[in-house]
């Protein structure tokens, strides 16, 4: 068994700045890094995490609104993959579609947090959960910013009160930026079924930002 084999550590970013310097992760693609993983899954699992991290980060900050909770399931969705690699062949790797993949991970993870939580409620606001106050609404300037800021957060809040089977593909398709293929694989649906349920929680999502008062929302 090589050296850390079984082991991992992950750090998860909860921010949105670029991932650390190494021209190794930022050019290589997933059919690249899945042959590297097939090959040396220890020395190529660092790069994985650098380009997929955040990606998981947001998908579970979405689905459950809280951050603590959400940097929990992508440390733990990461932790799986690594062991669920160890196991497979590497055929089976080189084969793998690493963004439905590690979504289908995270998304699972978060459904098991939620039903673990046995509670039927809407989702924290992502700005109160975050510790941050509403900006109060102003005009121009840094205040204009803020109220911009402010009504992200809004529209954040109002996307996690989404019922999770429209929340979850519009989270994926428009959030992670999956294809629509994409999101059929990761949630196992059909689909011209997952496009019916992006459409529809779109739709569901502007009429809720035009009651809150805010922009028309466009993907």
């Amino acid at each position: 068994m090589p050296p850390g084999r079984g082991r991992v550590a992950v750090a998860v970013r909860s921010d949105a700045t670029a991932p650390p310097p190494g021209v190794f992760s930022l050019v290589m693609d997933d059919q690249t890094l899945a042959l590297a993983l097939a090959l040396d899954l220890d020395a190529a699992f660092e790069p994985l995490v650098r380009t997929h991290a955040d990606r998981c980060y947001s998908i579970a900050l979405r689905v459950l609104g809280n951050p603590h909770d959400a940097e929990e399931v992508a440390q733990d969705a990461l932790v799986r993959a690594y062991r669920a690699l160890a196991g497979y062949e590497p055929e089976r790797i080189r084969d793998l579609r690493l963004r439905p993949w590690l979504a289908t991970i995270t998304v699972n993870l978060c459904r098991n947090r939620v039903r673990r939580a046995a509670r039927d409620t809407t989702p924290l606001d992502v700005a109160t959960a975050a510790g941050r106050e509403p900006a109060a609404p102003r005009r121009d300037g840094p205040a204009a910013q803020a109220e911009a800021s402010d009504d992200r957060e809004r529209l954040a809040a109002l996307l996690g009160a989404l019922p999770e089977r429209y929340r979850v593909p519009v989270v994926l398709r428009h959030v992670s930026d999956l294809s629509y293929a994409e999101v059929a694989e990761a949630l196992g649906r059909p689909e011209g079924t997952v496009k019916a349920q992006v459409h529809r929680g779109l739709a569901m999502l502007r009429a809720a930002a035009r009651d809150a008062g805010l922009e028309e929302v466009t993907p």
